[in-house]
């Protein structure tokens, strides 16, 4: 299967220090040495990893920023945020978190997607995305996995379930004017997390 521009380019608002520092630990080994090399990680794993560090970041910006900074009245989170002068929402902050790892240029990218997207370039770019979302919606725990090729190179790609952890992912989607899809309850899945790792031609 094929897949076409994986990641549009987009601004870059706040960098994810932990994944970046990680990322480095995973693909890079010391030349220098004598030594033999270390055991590489497979494509697998490395997702599995990528997809810790992202959903711990979320769940920490959802419930210790957004939710507690907004039930005590000191700012809200709006999908305007630069207008505003507010918090981006938990969606935005992961998609311009990925945004900034593809500016890197180590090959890794990240986006969300759902079969019910707000917006139309948030819904799936390939039939292996769309197999991958109705795959995770079924059964959330296990993410669906495959490689894909763009031209002549190819690509690990895993698409995990991405869950409404708050009340606030809930609203928003049942309330936004755009939403095809408003009767969403917590811990619902709302779409997928896609990672996508580069492999040898």
């Amino acid at each position: 299967m094929s897949a076409r521009s994986i990641i549009p380019p987009g601004r870059q608002i706040i960098p994810p220090i932990i994944l970046g520092t990680f990322l480095a630990g995973l693909f890079f080994q010391d030349t220098s040495s004598s030594h033999a090399p270390r055991d590489l990680f497979s494509p697998q794993q490395v997702a599995d990893y990528i997809h810790a560090v992202i959903e711990a970041d979320r769940t920490i910006y959802t419930k210790h920023v957004v939710d507690r900074l907004q039930a005590k009245g000191i700012i809200r989170a709006t999908e305007n945020w630069e207008v505003d002068n507010s918090l981006l929402l938990p969606a935005q902050f992961l998609q311009a978190a990925g945004r900034l790892v593809a500016e890197k240029q180590h090959g890794i990218r990240y986006r969300l997607i759902s079969l019910w997207p707000i917006y139309e370039r948030n819904g799936p770019a390939t039939e292996f995305e769309r197999q991958g979302l109705e795959a995770v919606i079924k059964d959330p725990e296990h993410p669906y996995t495959g490689i894909v090729t763009s031209g002549r190179k190819r690509y690990f790609q895993a698409i995990y379930a991405d869950r409404a952890i708050s009340q606030a992912c809930v609203q928003c989607h049942n309330t936004h004017p755009l939403s095809p899809k408003r009767n969403f309850r917590l811990n619902d899945v709302l779409g997928g997390i896609v990672i996508t790792i580069p492999l040898g031609e």
